[in-house]
């Protein structure tokens, strides 16, 4: 295809979409949603997964007048919009009204329930209040907070239309929660991520994971499981119902050069996380953080075993000797009965386990098996 011939193509294939940018306050298009004119495609609304967390920390930034990414809907012959980007701002406003039904989500969430904000880490203040708490002065800059609606007009070509949609909700593969901490956290301090990544690729480590799946190796699970180490090992006592956001709230706490409520010690930190895997890759390699099967220890990753067992060897990580054979040896035959015993597989199986409770409890374990150990 010469130049003449590329050019073409491109302008023949602008002239198949017609646009206008709208902007609406959230209260309109809480209006126009329930008067039908704004509609969520049944399918579509299933992809909303915000924690509480975040859909708090959306309307703390409306709230804060902070500026609001675009959203874009399409329309339809009727007049009506249908909504292809911006899902999960939308959606955590319905919450926060009690107009959201997401049956989908774990727990469910259905029309009249209002979410309690949480986790908001600017206005602390906000934490615990429904819509309903709010002063007056606050309910009205909820409502009258605006956002740009680019509106795909419905003389657009449907294949542009198609493919628009694709690109603005699959465009690429989604980032995960650590990929995502990687990249914004430079903006206050890059020092502790680099850190961080550094020690996802220390070799006894990376022997100790082994048996991550190639999927989240691509994903920087790595990178988050080293993150948790710091972060329960150091931050622990914090931790209430949201992994993500106690992740993401202790690498903050360390990388904010505002903040000074942690001082973190790369060279001990360092020191230690050597010392812990160089300790686990000689007991028990890559079956370290294994289920116990029935007959020995399974070639799996378990990341509740990763947290109890990272966590409650610091108790006594000073005391082991890392070339003393029979530390190494007992220190194995501990982790086998820590992983066969039936109270720790309880709390390291299923789910439900991602709260204070057995975090603690299964940390405990380990510990208390750990103690028995004569070094």
């Amino acid at each position: 295809m010469d130049k003449d011939e590329l050019i073409l193509s491109l302008e023949e294939n602008v002239e198949k979409v017609h646009t206008q940018s709208l902007d609406l306050s959230f209260n309109e298009l809480l209006d126009m949603y329930s008067g039908g004119e704004l509609d969520i495609n049944p399918d579509y609304q299933r992809l909303f997964r915000w924690s509480q967390g975040a859909q708090s920390r959306f309307i703390e930034s409306l709230l804060l007048e902070m500026p609001v990414p675009p959203i874009y809907v399409v329309e339809s012959q009727s007049g009506s919009y249908q909504l292809i980007d911006g899902l999960q701002r939308f959606s955590s406003y319905l919450h926060l009204r009690g107009k959201l039904n997401a049956q989908h989500l774990n727990p469910p969430i259905s029309e009249n329930e209002f979410l309690e904000l949480q986790d908001c880490d600017i206005v602390k203040g906000l934490n615990g209040l429904k819509y309903d708490d709010l002063p007056t002065s606050l309910k009205i800059r909820l409502k009258r907070a605006f956002v740009r609606v680019e509106v795909v007009r419905k003389g657009s070509d449907r294949k542009f239309r198609y493919h628009m949609f694709k690109r603005l909700n699959t465009g690429g593969e989604e980032l995960t929660p650590q990929q995502l901490r990687n990249c914004t956290i430079r903006m206050l301090d890059p020092k502790f991520i680099d850190f961080v990544i550094s020690k996802s690729k220390s070799e006894d480590y990376i022997n100790c994971i082994k048996n991550i799946s190639p999927q989240q190796k691509l994903g920087a699970f790595d990178q988050e499981l080293v993150l948790r180490y710091f972060a329960l090992k150091n931050y622990k006592n914090n931790f209430k119902h949201d992994v993500a956001d106690f992740l993401t709230e202790y690498m903050e706490l360390v990388s904010d050069p505002e903040k000074d409520e942690i001082v973190f010690d790369f060279v001990l930190e360092e020191s230690i996380f050597d010392k812990t895997f160089l300790l686990l890759n000689k007991a028990l390699g890559e079956k370290s953080f294994g289920r116990q099967g029935r007959a020995d220890i399974q070639s799996n990753f378990s990341v509740y075993h990763f947290e109890a067992i990272c966590t409650g060897i610091q108790s006594r990580i000073e005391e082991f000797d890392s070339e003393n054979s029979a530390h190494i040896s007992g220190l194995k035959s501990k982790l086998e009965e820590i992983k066969a015993n039936g109270e720790f597989q309880i709390v390291t199986t299923g789910g439900g386990k991602n709260s204070p409770g057995p975090l603690n409890r299964r940390i405990d374990i380990v510990k208390e098996i750990l103690a028995e150990l004569a070094l």
